[in-house]
């Protein structure tokens, strides 16, 4: 009896030791804890006041990419640190080594990939076009020589150049709306998920979103890293590949933009 009691307790040990070993993927390993700014966190640069990426609310900041960068950083055995930064020096501070990494909508682009990084793809970014709901515009091949809103400098801009459109330079997707349905624009190029974002509250009676994704492939969106952090990367990934496995991306992309914008 005694001697199967012993067995039985070593088997648990070993069982525990077993569970304790799986768990301990999650603790920072020595090699990520060199490569961090501060030991034990993870700073993320990101902009703050991009809705519903990262905004504040009632003087808090919150947004999807807000929540992920949490969810992973604690995946990762860290804490998350924010550090808002202005969209025209965000990527330059990550060089300088401000940060860690940068979440804020980064588009995995040939030329950044010379200078840093990218994580999985956490987002497919498919690109859109907002015209009235009785426009004869149906896909990009239809713009050619009409008037369509872009931001200056942006993806969306360089496609309605593609497509011969005369571009009206506006970021601000409200405003943009806006002069839609004023009539003192044809169309609005921006992207899916802006779409669902802005639809979540305000109304869009008399306009439609067409999806153009069988002409302009998605855009995909990661976290950004330097080169010389490759511990850091690593262990991002495997953090956010265990998110994507258990539904928390899906369920935080619903939570924010009222649809699944992973895929």
């Amino acid at each position: 009896m005694k001697f199967w009691k012993k067995a039985l307790l070593t088997v648990a040990a070993l069982t525990l030791g077993t569970s304790a070993g799986i768990s301990s993927i999650h603790a920072a390993s020595s090699a990520v804890n060199s490569e961090l700014k501060n030991k034990g966190e993870l700073t993320i640069g990101l902009e703050g006041t991009y809705s519903p990426y990262s905004y504040r609310k009632n003087n808090k900041l919150t947004g999807f990419e807000v929540d992920l960068g949490k969810a992973v950083a604690k995946k990762m055995g860290l804490k998350a640190k924010f550090v808002p930064t202005k969209w025209d020096s965000l990527v330059a501070g990550l060089g300088s080594g401000k940060y860690d990494v940068v979440m804020n909508n980064i588009t995995q682009t040939p030329e950044r990939a010379k200078q840093y990084n990218f994580s999985t793809p956490y987002i497919k970014s498919r690109f859109a076009l907002i015209v009235p709901a009785d426009s004869k515009i149906k896909s990009l091949k239809d713009i050619k020589g009409k008037k369509v809103v872009a931001g200056t400098g942006t993806n969306n801009a360089d496609i309605a150049k593609k497509f011969g459109a005369k571009l009206v330079p506006n970021g601000d997707f409200a405003s943009a709306v806006g002069m839609i349905k004023q009539g003192r624009a044809d169309a609005e190029i921006n992207s899916r998920e802006a779409w669902y974002a802005y639809s979540k509250k305000n109304s869009t009676k008399g306009l439609k979103m067409i999806d153009v994704s069988s002409e302009q492939k998605p855009a995909k969106i990661s976290a950004l890293f330097n080169k010389k952090d490759t511990a850091i990367q690593s262990s991002y990934n495997k953090a956010l590949k265990e998110l994507q496995q258990d539904g928390t991306v899906k369920k935080l992309s619903e939570k924010y933009f009222g649809a699944d914008i992973t895929e």
